[in-house]
């Protein structure tokens, strides 16, 4: 599909469109547990195709939001629970010498080969775009080298840190450019730990080692949509440098100034928050928070309302629901 237009078409629509960063309902609605879906692509695949049957109101599908696959690959420790997303233990390398040695891995190390499956299974199956996902440069970085210690290591060791900066950027790249192959509409590129820092770092340690990714997979069949939950607001201009056609912002940011401050010609995507008004709320709550939120943003055209993340395991299927329902029927009254 032509992505180019596809983005054109909905900033031009008098509708607002859906797009949650959700997956785990779809993991519920088959019986299975995460544990199941993060490690079979078959399986992931399944669920996202059991969440678009239960929910069509949504314009995009996308896989789970998983930051440790890279990780992995690289040969990262993971711990593994039945029913959590993956998380990373300890550090892989810790010194200059050993980001030296380090290694850019194959595609087909750790469960890298899973998540391309499930992605080319969704491409060939699911009736709508979908986006894959990827960890971002600087927050997989953190992954390998412990996140307080490369905040350190950008001023005290900025040597060190570049170089890992420029191994990750490789493999996610190289990683991409596998997704694009699967057919998918894009990527969903997570890089949460860039809203720890400033500005002016996020733009030096994140942006552009970005911008490197998205220059050499964006193109009108393919999408970048850059994430990052950690930015307050702080790091939207460092975001929109990297030339990515989507922007993706966590609810602890302005949805409304972020709005303001990135392209038109871009999807801005957010930022209903995943746990306090998804899992928690009420469905009354539900009701009350996408629907300020979709007056509040009425005038952007190019605004997508979503999930601020990836929705955890057990949102009710009630206020999923009324999420949807509160769309529907505000676009019907326009």
């Amino acid at each position: 599909m032509n992505v180019t237009e596809w983005i054109g078409d909905l900033i031009r629509s008098d509708r607002t469109a859906a797009a949650p960063i959700m997956t785990h309902p779809g993991i519920e609605i088959l019986g299975r547990k995460v544990i199941d879906a993060v490690t079979d692509g078959e399986i992931h695949f399944n669920a996202i195709k059991a969440l678009v049957e239960r929910f069509p109101q949504s314009a995009v599908s996308t896989v789970i939001m998983d930051l440790t696959v890279e990780a992995e690959a690289f040969g990262a420790a993971l711990h593994f629970a039945d029913n959590e997303v993956p998380s990373v233990v300890g550090r892989l390398v810790s010194d200059h010498g050993e980001v030296e040695r380090l290694e850019i891995p194959s595609l087909d190390a750790g469960r890298v080969p899973e998540y391309l499956k499930a992605n080319r299974l969704a491409a060939q199956h699911i009736d709508r775009p979908v986006f894959g996902g990827c960890i971002g440069p600087y927050s997989l970085a953190g992954r390998l080298y412990d996140m307080s210690e490369i905040m350190m290591a950008i001023y005290t060791e900025p040597e060190t840190a570049t170089l890992l900066l420029e191994k990750c950027t490789e493999f996610i790249m190289r990683y991409c450019r596998a997704i694009k192959e699967t057919g998918v509409a894009g990527v969903i590129m997570a890089e949460p730990a860039a809203g720890l820092l400033s500005d002016e770092d996020c733009m030096q340690y994140s942006s552009v080692y970005v911008k490197k990714i998205v220059e050499a997979v964006q193109d009108d069949t393919f999408a970048v949509i850059l994430h990052n939950c950690g930015n307050t607001g702080h790091c939207t201009r460092a975001m929109v440098a990297t030339g990515a056609k989507g922007y993706h912002f966590g609810n602890k940011a302005d949805m409304i100034e972020a709005l303001r401050e990135t392209p038109g010609d871009a999807l801005v995507m957010g930022n209903l928050d995943p746990v306090g008004i998804f899992k928690s709320a009420s469905e009354q709550e539900v009701v009350a928070a996408t629907r300020d939120l979709l007056e509040r943003a009425s005038s952007f055209p190019n605004f997508v309302i979503s999930s601020g993340c990836d929705t955890p395991p057990e949102v009710p299927f009630g206020n999923i629901e009324a999420f949807f329902r509160t769309i529907e029927e505000f676009n019907a009254a326009k």
